[in-house]
């Protein structure tokens, strides 16, 4: 693996990290501000993050540019990539529900929700910054590293797993790795980094307005309804 994608991952963890340093001096600085400075300051972090692995990620855009543009074949994997994950997605749900007696719901969504709502820019993280990172991280780096030295299979279960563990919902693993698997294949598919970033984004884009035009009293009450059919359905 070439150093550039080492200092990629380190540039991701010390972004992710680097909050815990900065929240003492926050908290000296804006005393009465603590949570929207820190909110602001995760903002930057993550469009530092992003510039910093643009920047590392230079050689790859290149070669990429020199191989194939973006072409029609391109958009219509994207189209079609954001129905398979739809579809990945409520599988896995169906299984973790009805199978596995796991609860439906995020805590990762609602806690993004919450944020968002208290400094509405914050949006641009899960729609923009993450699937950029996340994507370049876990489907260029890791998948295709792991890809070289075995099989699709493998390459995407380990990527994937690594996916879920990061968004520390171990309990909705299936659903990640369900995603993660995705995205690898369109990765594979399309020889586009670029294809992958584009479904991510517009999946967390949906989540994001879904959830921000819904008030949280309502998706509550959906919630509630969906356990109700969820105890008809297994006859609980």
């Amino acid at each position: 693996m070439p150093n550039r994608y080492w200092w990629v991952i380190l540039s991701y963890i010390i972004m992710q990290l680097s909050v815990i340093v900065a929240l003492p001096i926050i908290k000296q600085i804006f005393p009465n501000y603590v949570l929207e400075a820190t909110i602001y300051y995760q903002i930057i972090s993550f469009a530092i993050g992003v510039i910093i692995v643009l920047i590392l990620m230079k050689p790859d855009m290149k070669m990429a540019q020199t191989r194939n543009r973006f072409n029609s074949e391109m958009v219509i994997w994207s189209i079609l990539g954001v129905f398979m994950a739809y579809f990945a997605q409520a599988i896995a749900v169906m299984i973790e529900t009805f199978v596995l007696g796991i609860e439906p719901g995020s805590e990762n969504t609602q806690g993004i929700m919450e944020i968002t709502r208290t400094v509405p820019l914050f949006a641009i993280v899960p729609a923009i910054f993450a699937p950029i990172l996340e994507e370049v991280i876990f489907r260029k780096i890791i998948f295709g590293s792991i890809y070289k030295r075995s099989n699709f299979f493998i390459a995407a279960l380990l990527s994937a797993f690594i996916f879920g563990i990061i968004h520390g919902e171990v309990e909705h693993i299936l659903i990640y790795t369900s995603m993660g698997f995705v995205f690898a294949f369109l990765y594979v598919k399309t020889k586009r980094i670029l294809v992958p970033i584009l479904v991510h984004m517009t999946l967390n884009t949906m989540s994001v307005i879904l959830q921000y035009s819904v008030d949280p009293e309502e998706i509550e009450k959906i919630q509630q309804q969906w356990n109700q059919m969820q105890m008809i359905l297994i006859g609980g």
